[in-house]
């Protein structure tokens, strides 16, 4: 749906070692690096989207982004490496039937209190 995302972050190592582990089980990689002020750009493997995290020292407003997964056991794999990368648990894996009946989604709260989510949308 987007070229790429690109947010500020006040702890740079932090937060590339929390996306990068957390993303891992979306095939996500290192792309592309800069100095920490220009950031470091994170993508799927031969994929076009992108998401680009730099260093500022600016309050940035919280923000929510969700990932697409392929299926439900990226979304558990997710969580548990987002949480041992540091992350707060905002939502275990699990149905959120509120949204739609296959809606199979995980939530945490990443470095910068930003809430990151991973969906699947099929069928288990």
């Amino acid at each position: 749906m987007f070229d790429h995302v690109k947010f500020g972050v006040s702890d740079f190592a932090a937060s590339k070692a929390f996306f990068v582990k957390a993303l891992e089980p979306l095939g996500v990689v290192v792309v592309g690096e800069g100095v920490p002020t220009y950031g470091v750009e994170l993508c799927q493997k031969d994929g076009t989207v992108s998401l680009i995290l730099y260093q500022t020292d600016e309050k940035p407003a919280h923000l929510h982004i969700a990932f697409v997964a392929e299926n439900r056991q990226q979304v558990d794999d997710f969580h548990r490496l987002a949480m041992e990368a540091g992350a707060k648990d905002n939502g275990a894996p699990g149905l959120r039937p509120k949204y739609h009946a296959n809606y199979y989604a995980a939530f945490v709260i990443g470095p910068d209190g930003h809430n990151v989510e991973l969906v699947c949308h099929k069928p288990a």
